[in-house]
Order: structure tokens, then sequence, then C-alpha cells
């Protein structure tokens, strides 16, 4: 590579209030900018200063090859224009058009001469002020200009754009009054005049249409066309106040683009001739609109578009002024040389699923993933009759009157309540619930003592992780002072829900795993798939179940693997979209379930080896039952005494607790887990453990309620009766304190976890049917809408791919003149062959979610002509779906045995039989485990040909547990950190086997929903925008906002 002899010289002419901070030559942003270009070690940035621009003549101002040059108040643009038409540098920001920007009338005009979306809107010009306009009518609710009525509430901003007082009027049916929104001021963005019903009359206004954007502005900074940067900020409309982190700055959080706003921002970019830009940007009711322009201006706080902008100007000033240099971004970017590396590698294994390289005539086009949520605090659920007048009260309360109705609680209100009653029905000290006589009652006390410990725990309500449910059993009818005859419940079955709380150590997993995909998944060095994503070449999509843990899950991947910044909460509002339709539920496969569980019950209850051998030892995982331990029925006695001893322990601590608790001085010290969090306290966790407390949020007493009903549910010694259901459920408790309670030294803790281990290996499989034919039925019946999603995916990723391939084949026939009309039937030829590729794709189109809708933006993305990269015919459509471990076992079974399906007879799986033996001896897909399925495209196969496309499937177990069974430095150090490596994936396809997309298709297509059973219905999704309560949780997250 030719090296650079002479620095290139940038020109910094922009006024010093413009730049400056403090002391400091430049601002803060500008300046890590700066120091980022020249780190490459090609440029010297030179700042003239104030003096010289407002006062020297520009034959003295210094000689530059590039300029930065914008308008502020008092800046000399013409003096600017003059300088560049003299020393003819390179413009970063064109300066004639700067002129538009300070006339809102002039910007609105460019947008939509360039096809932008901007809000309905008229004008009115006075000359002089109060002037009146015989075009312009102002009535109680509404404003009318030349014939064009804008019904409260509207805007109205002053033409000129340097002036920032902007106001809103609002409707009498909502009381009226005007909204004043300005620059901010200390904490205020915005005021509210009541008094205030009819517009201005001293200038010239714009008034245009109120977008309901549901709370937020969209902020987008481009660098270039083909680069944006988009961040959401709470709307100044909202209340006025500007909510701000510790360190006093707005608290904004980055927001993925559609393609069609991808699009706008390459077209302001061009249309204003401003490389550096920012602008404004409405989202309402599914469109877009443009609503201001900026010019210049850099995002604040956010290193990652730091790094972003100084490659893309790099790139962009070699190609201007030294295009014999290479552009070509460096493996290490030279400001991260001495970074230290994030341990990254210990979390993550390195698989064999995944080659790192890709064939030159073969390209990445879709990423596929079924992940199961990160680590979690056990489920946790409480039964119990009652028939208390003040818990029954509550039914109707909040049930609308209906005696026969359940009621959910589920509100901070409804939960306060609750407690309230609760409170008064607990007894006071254990002394008080030991003394009752009944062991019936005992239990029953025991159970509202959980209960009003779960309901106290963290100090604030949240429903997210509570829910309650009051289900009516008896009822009487009593007679009203009136005489009229009610009906009121007299007894009712209670259930409370809680835990199943994503971890630090879940929280951590999954931004792991993102930060893995990113670097190993996609094409390129590392910084792959951020450029695929930068440059608009990245189609992504989201999905979670209803699950609070599968959404952050969710939500934590995506901070990995998009390299972002900031709050899980903001990630998850803009990213994720729920479908719990999809990924939740296994209603339909209940009976298959529960026939499976009745058949394992027996097997692991009998003496005798009663496990049927239809498969062979050469197919080990066609024996019914395969995995249960052949000793299990001895083991079982096993489990319960262990079981007892841990509970013994847990209990004794819980005693402890409750003394001091008691005295009110253990929490005086160590603070309630969410309160501390809310607080913005990060090492909570390490205060609770040097306590001697349990991790996370539980206390010793819900952690004895935890192991005393594992301890009663798992055996019934009345009926002397197991029950294996429960195994599950105590080798998770059993694992989550191994891992995150290990400094409470639990004897007994080690034996157990490898006795219910045994047992779960064996159990937990043969949940979703004990041999292959019965997880193919109950598999199918669980991932059903799944598989259907999937197969909509691939051949909406094959349909585009055609798309891009067609339009690339016409760009290039075009350029031959002389073969016009061998061009067209060509054409014509090309279209009809795919006609029957595009049969199937067409009806998944039009009927499932919007989320192809964006396919109709395809050109934009892909163009070439615009693309301006080596690879513009690079494009990666992904979709991410987050689950339980019942989707995962589901979707796995499928894919295994799916060739057994009559319909299939005479075809291989598409699992190799290399794979089919280690999945067998597997047992356990863990938390994070997942499934990938990448569709690869062969650019120098015809169109038509099944060869074309090629599946690749790999699949990870997720935790590796071997840090649980050794005792070496890795294992201690992970121990520490409570948090388990990921395993990498494993390939489900022999080596150098060939999958087609046709093959994989055929094999699914039976067990999928057919794509017409979709409905039209988008996901329930998370607004791009704030809705009142997702304002209320932001506001709690950053208490600091207000002073």
């Amino acid at each position: 590579m030719e090296k650079i002899t002479e620095k290139i010289k940038i020109g910094v002419c922009v006024m010093e209030k413009k730049v400056k901070c403090g002391s400091e030559v430049f601002s803060a942003p500008m300046a890590q900018i700066f120091d980022r270009l020249q780190a490459f070690g090609e440029f010297e940035v030179i700042h003239f200063g104030d003096k010289v621009i407002l006062e020297d003549p520009i034959e003295s101002w210094p000689i530059c090859d590039c300029l930065i040059a914008f308008y502020s108040s008092g800046y000399p643009l013409e003096k600017a224009e003059a300088y560049a038409a003299l020393r003819k540098p390179f413009l970063i920001n064109e300066l004639e058009p700067q002129y538009l920007l300070h006339d809102r009338r002039k910007v609105y005009e460019q947008l939509e001469l360039f096809g932008i979306p901007v809000p309905r809107y008229a004008l009115v010009i006075r000359e002089v002020p109060s002037e009146e306009l015989d075009y312009f009518i102002e009535e109680e609710d509404f404003v009318e200009v030349d014939g064009m009525r804008f019904w409260k509430p509207f805007v109205e901003k002053p033409i000129d754009a340097d002036n920032h007082s902007i106001m809103i009027y609002y409707p009498s049916s909502a009381g009226g009054g005007m909204k004043e929104l300005f620059r901010k001021v200390g904490n205020r963005s915005s005021e509210f005049h009541s008094e205030v019903r009819s517009v201005r009359r001293e200038g010239s206004y714009i008034y245009e249409e109120f977008m309901p954007t549901g709370g937020t502005d969209v902020k987008v900074y481009t660098v270039g066309p083909e680069y944006a940067h988009a961040e959401a900020r709470k709307s100044p409309v909202v209340d006025g106040v500007v909510m701000r982190n510790p360190d006093g700055k707005e608290v904004r959080y980055p927001v993925l683009l559609t393609p069609n706003e991808k699009e706008m921002a390459r077209k302001v970019c061009i249309a204003f001739r401003q490389s550096v830009c920012g602008f404004d940007l409405l989202r309402s009711e599914g469109r877009s609109y443009v609503c201001d322009v900026n010019g210049w201006s850099f995002v604040k706080n956010s290193h990652k578009y730091y790094d972003d902008s100084a490659c893309v100007l790099r790139k962009m000033l070699l190609d201007a002024k030294a295009p014999h240099l290479s552009s070509a971004i460096p493996p290490t970017l030279p400001w991260k040389v001495n970074e230290i590396v994030q341990p990254s590698e210990q979390l993550t294994r390195q698989g064999s699923g995944i080659n790192g390289y890709f064939g030159q005539s073969e390209e990445l086009r879709s990423v596929i993933a079924v992940i199961r949520h990160g680590d979690r605090t056990p489920k946790q659920k409480v039964k119990l009759k009652v028939t208390e007048e003040k818990l029954l009260s509550l039914i109707m309360k909040y049930n609308g009157g209906r005696p026969r109705s359940e009621t959910k609680l589920k509100s901070a209100v409804q939960l306060q309540d609750l407690l309230d009653a609760t409170r008064t029905l607990v007894p006071r000290t254990r002394q008080d619930l030991e003394g009752d006589n009944e062991a019936e009652d005992l239990e029953h006390a025991e159970k509202l003592l959980q209960v009003k410990a779960v309901l106290e725990e963290g100090g604030h309500f949240s429903g997210i992780y509570r829910k309650v449910q009051l289900k009516p059993l008896k009822w009487v009818k009593v007679t009203k002072s009136n005489g009229e005859v009610e009906e009121r419940p007299d007894e009712a079955l209670m259930i409370l829900k809680y835990g199943g709380v994503l971890t630090h150590a879940g929280r951590k997993q999954a931004e792991e795993l993102g930060r893995y995909f990113r670097n190993k998944i996609y094409p390129g060095e590392g910084t792959g798939l951020l450029r695929l994503h930068s440059t608009y070449r990245h189609d992504l999509k989201i999905y979670s179940s209803d699950e609070g843990r599968v959404q952050m899950s969710a939500a934590a991947f995506a901070k990995g693997l998009l390299d972002l910044e900031g709050q899980l909460t903001p990630i998850l509002v803009s990213l994720v979209s729920k479908d719990s339709s999809m990924l939740d539920g296994l209603e339909n496969a209940h009976t298959e379930m529960e026939e499976a569980k009745a058949r394992l019950n027996d097997i692991i209850t009998s003496s005798a080896n009663t496990v049927e051998s239809n498969g062979s030892h050469e197919f080990p995982w066609t024996v019914d039952g395969a995995g249960i331990p052949p000793n299990a029925s001895e083991l079982l006695p096993e489990l319960i005494k262990l079981t007892k001893k841990v509970t013994e322990q847990v209990k004794i601590l819980a005693k402890d607790e409750e003394e001091q608790l008691t005295e009110r001085s253990l929490y005086d010290i160590i603070p309630p887990y969410d309160q501390a969090k809310a607080l913005g306290k990060t090492n909570i966790d390490v205060d609770r453990i040097a306590a001697g407390l349990p991790c996370g949020s539980e206390g010793f007493l819900l952690m004895y309620a935890r192991w005393k009903k594992l301890e009663r549910d798992l055996y019934n010694e009345h009926k002397e009766r197991f029950n294996i259901t429960q195994i599950p459920d105590v080798y998770d408790s059993c694992k989550y304190d191994l891992l995150h309670n290990a400094h409470l030294n639990l004897e007994g803790l080690d034996e157990l976890f490898k006795v219910a281990q045994a047992l779960a290996d064996g159990v937990i499989p043969n949940e979703y049917g004990i041999n292959p034919k019965q997880k193919l039925k109950i598999g199918s019946k669980i991932a059903r809408r799944l598989l259907g999603k999937l197969l909509i995916d691939v051949r909406n990723t094959r349909e585009e791919a055609i798309s891009v391939a067609e339009l690339k084949n016409n760009q290039e026939n075009s350029l031959s003149t002389n073969n016009e009309k061998e061009d067209t039937e060509a054409k014509s030829k090309n279209s009809h062959k795919n006609d029957e590729i595009r049969k199937c794709s067409t009806m998944s189109e039009t009927s499932m979610d919007q989320d192809d809708d964006d396919d109709k933006e395809t050109k934009y993305r892909l163009d070439p002509k615009y693309a301006n990269v080596k690879t513009p015919d690079r494009h990666v459509r992904t979709r991410l779906y987050f689950t339980s471990e019942s989707h995962i076992h589901s979707l796995m079974n499928v894919l295994r045995y799916c060739n057994l399906d009559e319909s299939l007879q005479g075809e291989e799986s598409l699992v190799c039989h290399n794979a089919l033996d280690r999945l067998c001896q597997t047992k356990e897909l863990d938390y994070m485990s997942y499934i990938v399925l990448r569709m690869f495209e062969n650019t120098e196969v015809a169109l038509e040909d099944p060869k074309r496309y090629r599946i690749e499937l790999t699949c990870s177990r997720g935790a590796d547990l071997s840090p649980l069974e050794k005792k070496d430095s890795e294992a201690t150090w992970l121990h520490q950190e409570h948090t388990l490596p990921i395993m990498g994936p494993e390939r489900l396809q022999e080596v150098g086997s060939y999958l087609t997309l046709e093959t994989m298709e055929k094999m699914i297509r039976p067990f999928a929903m057919p794509a017409e059973d979709f409905p039209p219905a988008t996901p329930a999704g998370f607004s791009g925008y704030f809705t009142k309560s997702m304002l209320e949780r932001l506001v709690n997250l950053w208490p600091f906002h207000k002073h």
C-alpha cells in the first residue's frame, strides 16, 4: 500500500462558540472525531479561530485541502464562500445550500422537491406585523389557510428557522390552551399556557398538522449519504421536563431506522448537499416525516458513533484528495491498538459449526436463529385456598363486581391492597406460626408468610415478575341492607407466580452471545455486520415471547450484536417485537405431553428396567425413554434425602434472618435489591454476598419457601408417591444455588446436583416425547407456528435475492446499447423462469407480519448505484426468535425426526447420524441454547437451479456446566462472576454435505403452519416511541432527571 508523503490538511472554519468547550479548542464530539482522524496518520487539523474568520482577509487564511465550514449567528458565510472559490478545498458540507436552512419555508420546499415526506402544512406570510390576510381565517378550534383547514391540535412555527419558539394549540374539548416549545433552558424544553387560545399574528408562520408520536422525537445524524445514526428522546410535547443522566446530559437512546427512513436520510443529505447533517423525524401512525433540518450536527456521548464517523469521513476525504491511497478500514482501528480486549472468549466457546469464511461465489443471504433466554432465577408458584374476607373482597373489587369471575392482580395499587390484607393475616412471629396445631393450618400460614415476603420484596412493585390470580371456588348469598340478595365468593384459590427473572449473569450471557454472532456469523473481519448495518444492507427483526426474561435476553443480545450502548429497556422498546402466539404456550400438545409424562413416571418409578428397546445400540436415540439412568428408581430416595438436608440448612438461615429483620438492622445496612438497582447502584450483588445474603433479590425466607415447596411437592409422604415432574425444578434450584449461592456453603448441595442432574437428563428431553415419533408429534404441535414463520423467512429471502439478481442483470444489460432486443428477451425469459419460485413467496408476502412489508423498499437498500461499497449486492436478512426451553426442544425434535413422518418415508433426516448421536448424549438444552439456520446463495448457479440456495444448520446446547463440576482456575473465575460460558455452535450436517433450500422446505412443510393461515395483524410490538407506561418506566430508570 502506497504511503502518504504529505498529510491532508483539514481546515475548521467555524465560530469558536460552536466548536469550543471551555478552554478546549474543540467540543467533545469534534475533538473525539478529529483525534480519531489524526490517529490514522494521514490528516492534520487546522483551526482558523474567530479572529482569522472575522478580521483577516481570506487571502491570509490558512490553506487547506478540505474545509469544514457551517453557519451560526454572526458567521460571515459570504466570506467563507469567497475563500472556497479562491482555494477550492473539498467541502464536507457545501456552503451555498446553508442559506436554505435558515428559512423553514425553503427547507420544506427542498424536502418536497426531493420527494421526502413532510407533515401537511400551509404558509402564512406577512409583510408587516399584524397584517390582516384575506386567505387566513381563525376560529375557536381551527385555522384555515387558503381553504386548507387545520383542526386543533395544530403546530405553529416561525418561518425564521433561527426562531425556536414553536407553539401547539389545543382544542376546547380538551380544555384549550397552548404549549410553547423552546430550546432547553435548564431542565425545561416547553411550557403550557392555559389562557392562550389565539395564534400569533406578528410575523410569518408555517401551520402544520400535529403528528401524534406517542411522546418521542427521533433525531437523525448523517455522515455522508450512506451512513445515518438515529436517537430517540422524550418529546418536549409531553411535559417539558428534560430527562437527564447522572452527567447532566439529555437521555437519548439509539433507534433503528426502517429502510424507508434510511432512504429519507440519504435524500436529506443529497438535497441540502450537507454530508454531516442532522434532521428531525416524526413517526406517526406507521409513517415517517421530516419536520426540520438542522445542518451540521454530531451525536453526543457515543463512542461507537465517533468511531463510525471518523472512518466514514476518512474515506470521504481520501477519495476526494488522495484517491491513490487505500481507504480500507484496518482490522484494528489505530486508536484501539492499546485498548484492553474484553475477556469475551471466556464466555463463548468456539464450536465446529461456523466456518468463518465464505466461498468467492457464495453470499450469505439470511441468518435465522431461535434462542433460549439467559440464566434466570427459579420460577416459583404458590397455591393456597383462602376464605378470609379481606382477601375475598379483592375479587369483586378488581373484576367489576362479578362474583364468579377470576381476578388478576398485577398493578402496583392492586398488589399493595393484597399486601395490606396479607399483613393483617400473617402471624407476627415464627413461634406464633408454629403454634398452630394442625399441619394443614401450619402449611397455610407458611404460604401466607411466603406471599407477604414476595410482595414486600424489593421495596416497590412491578407486575412484570409478580402476578396473582384469585379464582372463586365457593359462593354464598348475602342479603343487603336494602333487601336485595347478592352472591359473593366464600372460598377462592390464590395463585401467586413470581421469580423467573433474568439474572445479571443472564444479561451478560445474552450480550456476549450477541457479540459472538456479530464476529462469527456474518461475513467480514469482526466489523462486517456493523458495516452491513450502517450501509443499510442488513434487514433485522427480533421477536420475543411475552415473558420478561425472554424479552430482556433479546434486548441484551441486540446490544451485543449491534454494539449498542446504554440501558436494556430502551433497546427493548426500539428493537424487540412480542409474538406470544408463536413463541409461548404448550396448549396444543397438552394431551400428548401428559401421556409422555405418565409413561415417563412408570419407567422411572418402576424398580425393574422397563425401557423398551425399539431401537438398537447403533441408534441409541430410537429407544423409548432414551437417557433415563438404569438406576433411576434407586436415585429417587437419595434425591429426597438430599433435598431435605438442604432445606433444613436454609430453614436455619431463614430463622436467623427473621430475627435480624425484627431488630430492623440487616436492611439498614443492605437495602432491598430492587431499590438499590433503582438508585443506580451496580455492586448490590457484591454487597449482599459480602453480608452473607443470597445473591440477587431473594432473601432466606423466600429461599426456604422455595426449597420447602420442592421437598413437599417431590414426594407425598401420605400416599408414598413420587412426583417426577418436580425433578427438573429440583435440578433448576440446585444449579441456581450452586452457581449464585456457593458462598452459603450448603452441605450436600454438590452431591444433590449430581443426583438431580442424572435424573433431569432423563426426564427433561423425554417430557417432549418418549420416543422419536412422539417427540416429532409433540414438537410439531408446539412449534407449528414458528416453523411456518421460518419457511416464510427463507422464501422472502429467496424472493429478495431474485429481485436483486434481476436488477443487477438489467443494469449490466443496459450498458450494452447494441443488444437492446436481446436484453428485452432475456429479461422476459428470466422473469418467466422465476414465476414458479415467486408463487410460494407471494402468498407469504401478503399473509405475514408486515415484517416483509419493507420488501417493497428493498430497491433503496440494495441499489448498487448508491451503495458505494465493495459488495453492494451483499444484503443479509436476520430474524431472531427468543423463546423458552419448550420451543427449543420442539424445534430440534422436528429437525431431527421429520423424516419419520409417513409423507416423507425414504427421505434422510435433516440432521446427520453423528449429530443425532451427539444430540442424544447432550440431554439438556440449557440457557442461551440456540439453533441457527444460515442461507447462502451461489451467484454462479442459474436462478432456477435448486443448488442456487444452500442451507446450513447448526446448534449450541447453551451454557457449559463444566465450571460447576471442575475446580480449576477458570472455574474459580467463572464461579466468582456467577456466569457460565456459552458453548459454540456444532454442525447438524456432515462436512461437505449440501442441503438445498428446496429439500429443507419439503422436509419441514408437513409440520409448519401454512402461510395463508397466518393472520394479517402484526405481532404485538414495543412501539418505536414512548407510551405512557414506558415514560413511567423510564422515569424509574432515571430518577435523577428532576432536580
